[in-house]
C-alpha cells in the first residue's frame, strides 16, 4: 500500500480493518494523561498502517530504524519540552528516543508521519496544562 494515502487515523484503521470507534477506555486515568495514551495507540495503528507489515528486528544491528525527530518551542504558555536519556560508561551507552512501536522502515515514511501527524506526536509527547487537557463530554473525574 501506498504509505501517502495514510491521511489520517481513520485511513490507518480502515488499512489494518481496525474499527476507529473502538478506542482505549482510560477514563480510570488521570485527566491530564488520558489524550496522551489515546494518541499513542493512535500512533501505533497508524505506524503500522504505514509500515504495512513491517516490524523493526532488533536483532538487525544493520537494519535502520526511522522515527520522528521534534523541536519544542517553549513559552510562557507552553513551559513544556521534550528530553532523551544518555548514560555512558567507559565505552558503552545508553540512548532511550522511541519505542518499536514507532518506528519506520524508511527515513521517508518517518518523515511523512511527523509532517502529517504532528497532533497526535504534540498530544502523545508533551505534558500540557491543566488547562487544555479536556476530559471527554459525559465523563466526571
Amino acid at each position: 500500500m501506498d504509505y501517502k494515502k495514510i491521511k489520517s487515523f481513520e485511513d490507518a484503521c480502515k488499512a489494518r480493518k481496525i474499527d476507529p470507534k473502538a478506542l482505549p477506555e482510560v477514563s480510570m486515568l488521570p485527566v491530564i494523561h488520558q489524550k496522551a495514551i489515546v494518541a499513542h495507540y493512535k500512533l501505533i495503528i497508524i505506524a503500522e498502517a504505514i509500515n504495512d507489515g513491517w516490524q523493526p528486528n532488533w536483532n538487525d544491528s544493520n537494519e535502520w530504524k526511522y522515527y520522528p525527530w521534534f523541536e519544542v518551542e517553549t513559552d510562557e504558555d507552553r513551559p513544556a519540552g521534550f528530553g532523551f536519556s544518555c548514560t555512558s560508561y567507559v565505552g558503552w551507552s545508553t540512548i532511550t528516543s522511541v519505542g518499536s512501536r514507532l518506528c519506520f522502515k524508511t527515513r521517508e515514511t518517518a518523515v511523512y508521519a511527523g509532517k502529517q501527524f504532528a497532533d497526535l506526536y504534540k498530544e502523545y509527547m508533551l505534558i500540557m496544562p491543566e488547562s487544555e487537557v479536556k476530559p471527554k463530554a459525559g465523563k466526571k473525574k
